[in-house]
This record gives C-alpha cells, structure tokens and sequence, in this order.
C-alpha cells in the first residue's frame, strides 16, 4: 500500500510540475497522452522546463535530489538547458536527532562517546540527505587532541533508498516500454548507474580513501587544503576528519575584504582542477561552492579547502590524451583532427566518413571563435561534442561526462569570482606540458625509471636465461634435424627399393629371354 502511494504522490507531482511534456511527450499509446492532457486542462506554465524539474525533484525527496544531481552528469543524454539547471540541485534536509548520531557512533565503536571524544557538539554544522555533520575534539593514541569533524550517515537510508529505487527501476520499465525517445535516454541504464552510486556512497569508508588519495596527489602544490583522515575512527557509518576552518567561496565580497586577491584565486581553482585532470588523472568529481572553501589562516592564507569526497572521478591515460589533444585541436580549428580523435578512439563506428563528422564537430565548435577566448566555456564545448557525437552512435565514458560537469562548475566559479578569466590561458600550458611529457624524452626516462626494478631483477639472471634460449633454439634446430635425417632415410630406402626393383625386374626380363630363346633353338 505505501509503495502505491508513493507512486501516486510521484505521479502527482509529474502533471503538477507539468513534466509530462518532458518525460511523457513519446507516449505511444493514444490513451495515456489522452490522460495526461486530461489531468492537466487550463494549466499554463511560464517556468522553464529545467527549472520545473529541479523544483519537482526538490519535492519528492532527497533520494530524488541526488537522482537529479547524479543525473546532471549525464549531460550526453539530456537538453543542455536541463542539464545545467540539475546541476544546481542542493543536497540540504532537516538533520536528524542527535542522540541518534551518537548511538550510531557508540554502536560502531562499541564504546561510549566520552571515551571515543573529549568533547562533542551536538547541534550538527550541516546536514544532507545522507549524512550529517558535527564537530568534535578527538584524543589520538598518542595523547595528543584534534579538532574534529565527524560525519555520521542518516539512519534507516538503505529502506529508504531501496524503496525508492524500486519505484525508479519501475518508471524506468514503463517509460521504456511507452516512450519513444526511451531507447535514446536508456531510463533503467541511468537508475542501475544510479543504484551503483548511491549504495557506494552508503559507505563512508570510500569517501575517506578518496579523500586520502586527493590529499596525498595534493602535497606539495600549495593551492589546496584537504581534511587529514583519522582512519582509527573510521567505519562504513561514521567518518572522522580533521576540522576545517575557511570562508565559503560563495562569499566573495567577505573574501576580498579580508585581502584575498580574487582574480588570483580564480586562477589558482583553474590551475587546480588542470593538475588532479592531466597529472594525477583523480579528480575531485563535485566541485560546486558549496563544497569549497577558502582558508584566512596566515600560514595558509588563501588556499582553496576542498569537503565532501562523495564523488571523484578517474582518467586513464588514453582518456587524458584524448582530452589533451581535443582541446589542442580545437584552439587550433583543427576540426579533421578532432573527428580523427573520436574515431581513433574506437567510441564512433569505423564506418564513420571522416569528412561527414568534421563538418558536424566545425558546427559545433566555429561559432565559439567569433568571441574573445575569456568567454570560450571548454564545458559546453565538450557537451555540444557529446550531443553531436550521439548522431554517430558514439558511447560516451561516463568519466568524461563527469569530467565535463566538473568543469562546467570550475568555469562557472572561476568566471563568478573574476569575470574576465581567460580559462584557456591558464589551461594551455597545462596541455602543453603533458603533451610533451606524453611524447617527449621525460616519457622515455619516466617509464625506464618504473621498468627499472624489473629490469635490475632480469639482469643477473640474463646469461642464463640467454643460454637457456639458445639452447632451445639448438633443441628445436637437433629435433629437426633429426627429422630430415629420418626423411633423408625414408627417401633412400624408397629409391634404393625403386632401384633394385628394377634391376631385379630387368635381370628377369632377361633370364625368360634367354629361356625362350634355349627352347625355341
């Protein structure tokens, strides 16, 4: 009964937000569009349609909110105007009882707060559909206190999450089955990609190792300050960090008030999305203000402090070369370079005419080189070449649609921050130091160097591993001379019976000669 209800309440909110000419415009069947009209006569909508399902999602939920904002990665499947209104989606709940918080750290440490904490704040600093946050002082093993910030996933989500699911995978089947454009938008692909996604971030010890990894790729660049885990009070529901004090990057006037140099700031974001992308290929995958602040402290004084490690992402290196030599190609209007790419890298048909996709990719990308290159977005030029890429059948990675979401964010907070960022000047080198650490000579000596224990392990053992093929090669070369000696055998024989065959038969020829001749006389 209650998962009926859900479903109508869903349904509900479908006609009242007037989505049904998003979702269920593809009807085939004449009686469900004869519903839909039905139940939504005299309704007017002056909202546009992205904004009318962010305000949708935002009333079904917060499982619905994360599906929107996990769905606004996927930008190759939706409108563009969609796409970047889901990304403004805002995780924020009412919190929870904190006497719940602390039973659930008390239940997973099996001990109580006073011995785990000196001291805990109750009232949590942030709260969202999956977990939420409070500060704490924390005593170490060795004495020594930390201030704290413990993250504490939201009781009973897996039901929650579950039941929503399974209403999702149903709608998914329906609008599969009714809708025409279903085969295109793959609705049960995107809500399993989904499921994958949310029960992964049910676990906190993930998000803890992707934040170790980012803090680990990070030292040394002193642009960027992450959280230090304390992985002896880490479980898969309680995750403990150090605490973080900064501004909001969101308040920029506060900021330059306390002497931070803005235009710098900006750059330094761009620089550092650039260096986790073409350096260490592991990215910090949700990358909006809400997530970033910025550090007054006077030893670290405007460095970025990046929170929230739910979702990074990962980049082989064909995806970073890929990347590289797109945005190289396409700064320098090399459109047949850019088809060439999309078909080198096995994501578009190989039938595909080299000529036919230069001109749709000159299309895309042209109309951008009549603006100054500050006002160039690399995101929405990586989107306009996934959407025109889906007229070639082509699969794009998911990584790099996340990739492309990012990056949308990077540009929107650089470009908010200092409205005259030139982003490709500050990417640009970037490229063009990885291109050349691609095919240069520091390729050749960075991979000698890491084949270098291998090859220290196989060079005492080279003389006999040397002689042992030579051996086997005087093996093989015995063996088959064997053969032909045999062979050589076989064929004497053969000629030698051939021979005295012969002889034999013309010794006889001539006896019965003889013979008839003695008788005939």
């Amino acid at each position: 009964m209650s998962r009926m209800l859900r479903g109508l309440t869903i349904l509900w909110v479908v006609f009242r937000y007037g989505l049904d000419e998003l979702v269920l415009s593809g009807f085939k069947h004449p009686s469900l569009r004869l519903l839909s009209r039905v139940l939504t006569v005299g309704r007017r909508f002056h909202t546009p349609r992205g904004v009318r399902l962010r305000q949708a999602l935002e009333q079904l939920g917060p499982i619905f909110v994360k599906f929107g904002q996990v769905l606004s990665t996927r930008s190759d499947l939706l409108p563009p105007d969609v796409a970047l209104e889901l990304a403004k989606l805002q995780d924020r709940v009412p919190p929870f009882p904190p006497e719940i918080a602390v039973a659930t750290i008390e239940r997973s440490f099996q001990r109580p707060l006073s011995e785990i904490f000196v001291s805990f704040e109750l009232e949590p600093v942030a709260s969202a559909s999956i977990a939420q946050v409070h500060f704490a002082v924390l005593r170490d093993r060795h004495g020594a206190e930390h201030e704290v910030a413990v993250k504490v996933l939201r009781p009973g989500m897996l039901a929650v999450i579950d039941k929503d699911l399974q209403l999702m995978h149903m709608m998914a089947r329906w609008v599969e089955r009714l809708s025409a454009d279903a085969k295109r938008l793959k609705p049960r692909q995107v809500i399993a990609e989904f499921d994958n996604y949310l029960h992964d971030e049910l676990d906190l010890i993930r998000e803890a190792a992707n934040a170790a990894q980012l803090r680990r790729n990070m030292e040394g660049l002193d642009l960027v300050l992450i959280p230090e885990i304390y992985w002896d009070f880490c479980h898969p529901q309680v995750m403990v960090m150090e605490r973080m004090k900064g501004v909001p990057i969101s308040q920029v006037e506060r900021l330059r008030e306390a002497g931070v140099d803005i235009p710098q700031l900006a750059r330094d974001g761009v620089t550092l999305f650039f260096t986790q992308v073409f350096r260490d290929g592991f990215f910090h995958g949700d990358m909006h203000p809400g997530n970033i602040q910025v550090s007054l402290d006077p030893q670290t004084f405007g460095r970025y402090i990046s929170i929230d490690f739910g979702i990074v992402g990962t980049l082989t290196e064909f995806d970073k070369e890929y990347l590289a030599q797109n945005f190289t190609a396409f700064f320098r209007r090399d459109y047949k370079r850019v088809a060439q790419l999309h078909i080198e890298s096995g994501w578009v048909p190989p039938t595909t005419r080299v000529e036919e996709l230069e001109s749709a990719i000159r299309s895309v990308c042209e109309p951008y080189f009549d603006r100054p290159l500050k006002e160039i977005s690399l995101g929405m030029v990586l989107m306009r070449l996934f959407q025109t890429s889906r007229r070639f059948q082509v699969e794009i990675q998911p990584q790099l649609v996340l990739l492309q979401k990012t990056l949308l964010n990077i540009e929107g907070l650089g470009r908010q921050l200092d409205p005259d960022l030139d982003l490709w000047s500050t990417a640009k080198p970037f490229l063009e130091k990885w291109m050349l650490d691609q095919m240069g000579p520091q390729r050749l000596w960075r991979e000698l160097r890491n084949e270098a224990p291998t090859y220290a392990k196989l060079l005492p053992e080279l003389p006999r591993l040397l002689y042992r093929a030579l051996q086997h090669n005087n093996d093989d070369q015995t063996k088959a001379l064997h053969e032909l000696v045999k062979a050589q055998h076989r064929t004497n024989s053969l000629l030698q019976a051939l021979v005295y065959g012969g002889v034999g038969f013309l010794l006889g020829l001539l006896v019965m000669q003889i013979l008839v001749r003695v008788r005939f006389y």
